[in-house]
């Protein structure tokens, strides 16, 4: 397993300063000279979130991706935007033309039964890199989030060109994380000492596997040139295995444990607001459902990311909102009842929240600030063959983060 060299290059961090505040000062001019045209007003970026989601078509058709492609063109910018229910797309890095600091690669792990649930990252954001995890305790309930952080791996990690197959591993001093997958089973394994910051160490030994025939893959463009969002959402895998805390063995059994993977690789603008939901549960018959829903990271007008997954096989829906008491009035009331509906009305649910894991990083010119909740759903979801899902306090998450880097 690789370790991070901590060399500090003065020349590359200065780059990385200048690159971050030139974009902020390009929003800002931009701004200004909207205004002083007489044009749409100046708004917060909450506010023209609203407005961006408004004003998509909410009809319009969506753009499905069924034959093998290369995501990108000679120009580093997406050959064909929409939506595949398989990796269809040809990862072609090399073709990326925009500054490498601006890149941006992870594997996301969220494997979980009805009493707790580990999160596992891995990522490589050019000038930044972290080995996160998290630890949710639904029965307390409690959690806690920690990230072992390197300054500019710049493709060091070697993340894989592909969902499909490939490892990565890296350790920053004592923290070790290592994800192996050979196409058949996924294996992660590692370490983080004093994850809770109260001197409980973490180990995990999981073993995911039985990965569904569909998902959700969506390749998006933004509204900026070499800029792009590519993702896949895979749900309802089988995990087994255990973690533990401290002396402590949390066990995954496969009867009733399941996990989903966030693969994701990208160039994305500066400043930006998404929305995203996610669901894996097994019911009563033991089929597996599941959700992916979210919007408002880039320009969806192809296709969105809003699907349901059901014994292996995905369904397309149409786009979904997320109503949070107090969101439009900007100041969201996180703890209080959530709704999700979909325009076509194939997703009508409420949200009772039960954890907010709110752990902002606030520098001003770069930010993240995630609102990831979990809690319990229940309502209807509406399969393409017309038949009904009935969901009753099933566990799940969504959140709203505002990221500027």
């Amino acid at each position: 397993m690789e370790k991070y060299d901590s060399n500090k290059q003065a020349d590359i961090a200065e780059n990385v300063q200048e690159t971050l505040e030139a974009e902020a000062n390009e929003i800002a001019v931009n701004a200004e000279k909207t205004e002083a045209k007489g044009s749409a007003p100046v708004v917060s970026a909450s506010e023209n979130e609203t407005a961006e989601t408004k004003t998509e078509a909410p009809k319009e058709e969506q753009q499905e991706i069924v034959e093998l492609t290369d995501l990108l063109d000679e120009n580093g910018n997406i050959a064909k935007p929409g939506f595949a229910k398989k990796m269809l797309y040809n990862y072609n890095r090399e073709n990326i033309k925009a500054n490498k600091m601006r890149l941006k690669e992870w594997d996301y792990y969220y494997i979980s039964n009805k009493e707790y649930a580990i999160c596992l990252t891995i990522s490589d954001m050019g000038f930044v890199g972290a080995l996160s995890i998290t630890v949710m305790d639904f029965v307390t309930p409690a959690q806690f989030t920690n990230s072992a952080i390197c300054l500019f791996p710049m493709g060091k990690f070697n993340m894989p060109r592909t969902s499909e197959k490939g490892d990565c591993s890296w350790k920053i001093g004592k923290v070790e994380m290592k994800f192996e997958n050979d196409g058949e089973k996924r294996h992660l394994t590692g370490v983080y000492p004093n994850a809770d910051k109260l001197g409980t160490d973490v180990k995990w030994d999981i073993v995911i596997s039985d990965v569904p025939e569909e998902s959700m893959v969506i390749a998006t463009p933004f509204d900026k040139d070499k800029h792009f969002y590519f993702n896949q959402k895979i749900n309802c895998m089988k995990a087994e295995g255990s973690f533990t805390l401290g002396d402590k063995e949390c066990p995954f059994d496969p009867s009733d444990s399941l996990a989903t993977l966030d693969w994701g690789r990208g160039v994305w603008t500066y400043d930006n607001t998404w929305y995203w939901g996610n669901l894996h549960t097994r019911l009563e018959d033991g089929s597996t459902f599941g959700w992916n829903i979210g919007y408002g990271f880039g320009n969806t007008s192809a296709a969105s990311e809003d699907m349901l997954f059901y014994n292996g096989k995905s369904h397309k829906i149409g786009r979904t909102e997320f109503i949070i008491p107090g969101d439009k009035e900007g100041e969201p009331r996180y703890m209080e009842d959530w709704k999700f509906v979909s325009d076509d009305g194939r997703l009508d649910c409420t949200f009772k929240p039960l954890i907010d894991r709110y752990e902002p990083f606030d520098l001003k010119f770069m930010c993240m600030i995630p609102h990831q909740v979990f809690g319990y759903i229940s309502g209807k979801c509406i399969l393409d063959d017309g038949n009904v899902i009935e969901l009753e306090n099933v566990l799940g998450f969504a959140e709203k983060v505002h990221n500027k880097w």
